[in-house]
């Protein structure tokens, strides 16, 4: 018996059923002519702020929905699901903008004219918004409003060892996510205008790359010079903290130059250190605890490990009405096993760059045939190395069938063996294809297309009074609660924010307000 055989057994039916799992779902919001929306973040919505289920990204035109957690892949389909009617709802009623479904943007003004997400008076919400402002001077705005889904997962018993064992193995084998679900193979020439790139021209105002995955996750992604430089270890919780601690004290010459204010008093970022805060770090997974009000991320997870794993490469499928479907999201629960599960040694600086040198690979040519990666020294195709991965989650889908009684995990599985064998049914794929035939080659005519045809097909399911007065009882509360915050503020902003961005509050100690 195979050590995953033997790992698999030991895991009884009920911590099979106890897996969690919970969607955070971006999205710009964008004009009838495809263009992105200024308009503040509506009203109807709530606070971003405060509401639960609502909120904004980088930019105040991205929303972001957030499910709550779930036992049950359908059950948090169904919350998605009724988030978005509402969201929906509410932008018909104030106007005629949608959501964007594509992971790359839609078309954009100039860099400065992308709105920076707000979030009001108090020092917490200013905080956010000067955050934001960092993240524009230090990569600018246009790379923030690339949108995509985070899958939130966890099972009972994991250790924060077994989770990090977890992560490596993911991070080794994040190509075949990239290559079955990628979706952003092109992009609007807004995007890149005035950028160094390797995009080839499909038409005027479209770019892209003939055999890409997902741009997103490429080298016009979420990337950076300065990030590049941490070779940040998923060996240790305390050797993944020392790297993380390093780069949120660490000052950074670029941005010591930027400044944390500017000659006229107004704030440019939060800290001239590396990374501003936790969240900066960009990784395709992220292990991650709940915070108590006033705690940083990073002090939460020395002081009681980690809760759960955040899955941050999911492009959104502009083809599915929410981004996702059940079918992906079992193949991820399932994968995520299979990382869990199998063995995992540690990593090294060489393995590191290997692997961002693979995801690089795959989001620009990964369904190139004969496509090639690294692994262990040596190279293999990324297709065989694919098909042996699936071939091991066989008989974690066959657990997790037998746990919940039904076959969809096992359907999941042998969907993506026959995808990653047939490439022109992969989402990135079909992108193309249909962008080509129906869409004048226009990247920004098809997303304007599946937009209004997702805002149509999402209007037109049932809606009960019930939901919506739910909803707008959200909506007031989360207004209600920014008020309170805003009124129990006496701490001037710059003490504030000194006492948050210190040192001290990243071990085990006292504690500010808390943002992200």
């Amino acid at each position: 018996m195979s050590s995953l055989q033997q790992r698999l057994s030991a895991l009884s039916p009920t911590q099979l059923t106890g897996m969690r799992r919970g969607i955070e779902k971006e999205s710009l919001r964008s004009r009838p002519n495809g263009g992105l929306a200024l308009t503040p973040h509506p009203v109807a919505l709530g606070s971003a702020l405060t509401h639960p289920r609502i909120t904004t990204d980088f930019s105040e035109s991205q929303v972001e929905l957030v499910t709550g957690v779930h036992a049950d892949v359908e059950s948090c389909l169904a919350e998605l699901t009724q988030i978005h009617q509402f969201t929906y709802r509410s932008l018909r009623d104030a106007g005629d903008e949608m959501l964007w479904v594509s992971s790359m943007p839609c078309g954009l003004p100039t860099d400065e004219t992308i709105p920076l997400g707000r979030y009001g008076s108090s020092n917490v919400g200013r905080a956010k918004s000067v955050y934001r402002m960092g993240l524009g001077h230090r990569y600018g705005r246009r790379m923030q409003t690339i949108s995509g889904i985070h899958y939130n997962w966890s099972l009972p018993g994991v250790t924060s060892e077994q989770y990090f064992s977890l992560i490596r193995n993911f991070r080794r084998h994040a190509f075949l996510l990239l290559t079955l679900f990628g979706a952003s193979p092109a992009v609007c020439s807004t995007f890149v205008a005035g950028r160094q790139h390797q995009l080839q021209n499909l038409t005027e105002h479209t770019m892209y790359m003939p055999h890409g995955t997902s741009l997103r996750m490429g080298r016009l992604g979420y990337q950076s010079d300065a990030q590049a430089s941490l070779a940040v270890s998923y060996n240790t919780l305390e050797g993944y903290g020392a790297s993380l601690q390093d780069a949120l004290t660490r000052p950074y010459a670029a941005y010591e130059a930027v400044g944390v204010q500017n000659p006229g008093g107004d704030y440019n970022q939060l800290a001239t250190t590396l990374l501003q805060i936790e969240n900066e770090f960009y990784g395709t997974i992220r292990p991650k605890r709940v915070i108590f009000q006033g705690e940083r991320p990073l002090h939460a997870l020395r002081e009681r490990g980690v809760e759960y794993v955040e899955v941050r490469l999911m492009d959104l499928d502009p083809f599915v009405p929410v981004g996702i479907t059940a079918e992906t999201m079992r193949f991820l629960d399932v994968f995520l096993l299979h990382c869990l599960l199998t063995d995992s040694p540690p990593d090294t600086p060489d393995e590191i760059a290997a692997l961002a040198r693979n995801q690089h690979r795959t989001a620009a040519s990964g369904r190139q045939p004969g496509l090639m990666l690294e692994r262990n020294e040596a190279e293999i195709s990324l297709v065989d190395w694919g098909l042996e991965l699936i071939e091991q989650c066989a008989p974690i889908a066959a657990a997790l069938n037998g746990a919940h009684g039904h076959t969809h995990y096992g359907d999941a599985v042998t969907a993506a063996r026959l995808a990653l064998q047939q490439p022109d049914t992969l989402p990135s794929a079909r992108v193309l294809a249909v962008t080509r035939q129906d869409f004048e080659s226009s990247f920004v005519k098809f997303v304007r297309a599946q937009s209004a045809q997702t805002q149509q097909s999402l209007l037109a399911l049932p809606f009960s009074g019930e939901l919506q007065a739910r909803f707008e009882a959200m909506t007031r509360d989360s207004i209600a609660e920014q008020r309170k915050i805003e009124a129990a503020d006496t701490t001037p902003f710059e003490t504030y924010r000194q006492e948050y961005v210190s040192s001290a509050r990243l071990q085990i100690g006292s504690k500010a307000p808390s943002f992200a």
